[in-house]
C-alpha cells in the first residue's frame, strides 16, 4: 500500500496507536508521515511553549521525531502515542534548555510548587467570527502569545496543553510527569496571571495560540523524512 493510500485509509478509519507505531517500525514512510501530520500541531505547540522561539520549536520537534523513529519499537501502548511522543518532545526541549543554560552560565530556577487550587472552568467556544471579530481575534492572539512568553516555563507549558490543546488534567500530568494537583494549580495560576493583563478577552484568543499552518507542517514532515531517508 502506498503512503498516500495509507494516509487516505487512515483518515477514513483511524489507525489505533499500536498499529500505527508497528507500521512505522516496519519502515512504512506513509505511516510515519501520517503520524507526523496527526501530531504535528500538538507537539509544535508544546515545544513552542517551552522554548519561546518558533524556529527552535521546529528543530526540537524534528529531533524528537527522529528519536521517536529510532525508539518506536519500545512503544507498547501503555500510554497514548500522543503522550509518548509529547514526552520525547519535552525531553528534547529540556536538553536544549540545559545546553542554552550552560552556554549562558545560567541555571533557570522556577518555583514549581504551590497549593492545590480549584481549577477555573473551561469557557465555551466563541461564536462564529465576523470579519471584525476575526481581526480582533488575530490581534488578541498575538498579544496572548507575547504574554504567554512572559510566564515561567512551568506555568506556560501547562497552560498550552490544558487550554490550547485541551488535554485533560490526567493527560497533561502524564505528559509532563507531574502530579494532577500540580497541573491544576499551575493551570489556575497561569490563567490568573494572564487575566490580569487580558481580562475577559483571553477566552477569545486562547484556542488559536501558536498557529500551525500547512507550510510549517509540510516543512517539518519533509525535513524529517529526508533525514530518515539519508540514514544507511
Amino acid at each position: 500500500m502506498t503512503g498516500m493510500n495509507l494516509k487516505t485509509e487512515a483518515v477514513r478509519q483511524e489507525l489505533d496507536d499500536v498499529t500505527l507505531a508497528q507500521r512505522v517500525q516496519a519502515g512504512s514512510a506513509g505511516a510515519f508521515e501520517l503520524l507526523m501530520r496527526r501530531y504535528n500541531q500538538r507537539l509544535y505547540r508544546l515545544a513552542r511553549s517551552m522554548l519561546r522561539d518558533a524556529a527552535d520549536a521546529e528543530d526540537a520537534v524534528q529531533d524528537a521525531y527522529l528519536a521517536a523513529y529510532q525508539a518506536m519499537g519500545t512503544f507498547r501502548g501503555e500510554a497514548s502515542l500522543a503522550t509518548w511522543l509529547s514526552r520525547v518532545v519535552v525531553n528534547q526541549c529540556l536538553a536544549r534548555m540545559r545546553r542554552q543554560a550552560r552556554r549562558d552560565n545560567i541555571i533557570p530556577m522556577v518555583s514549581m510548587g504551590g497549593p492545590d487550587e480549584q481549577e477555573a472552568p473551561v469557557m465555551p467556544a466563541d461564536e462564529k467570527d465576523t470579519p471584525d471579530r476575526a481581526l480582533l481575534r488575530a490581534e488578541l492572539r498575538a498579544v496572548l502569545e507575547r504574554k504567554l512568553d512572559e510566564l515561567p516555563e512551568s506555568f506556560r507549558t501547562v497552560f498550552v496543553l490544558r487550554s490550547v490543546e485541551e488535554l485533560s488534567v490526567e493527560e497533561t500530568a502524564q505528559t509532563l510527569n507531574l502530579p494532577e494537583a500540580t497541573v491544576r494549580s499551575r493551570h489556575f495560576r497561569a490563567r490568573s496571571m494572564l487575566r490580569e493583563s487580558l481580562a475577559q478577552d483571553i477566552d477569545i484568543a486562547e484556542r488559536d495560540v501558536f498557529s500551525f499552518d500547512g507550510e510549517r507542517c509540510d516543512r517539518i514532515v519533509a525535513s524529517v523524512l529526508g533525514k530518515v531517508a539519508a540514514k544507511p
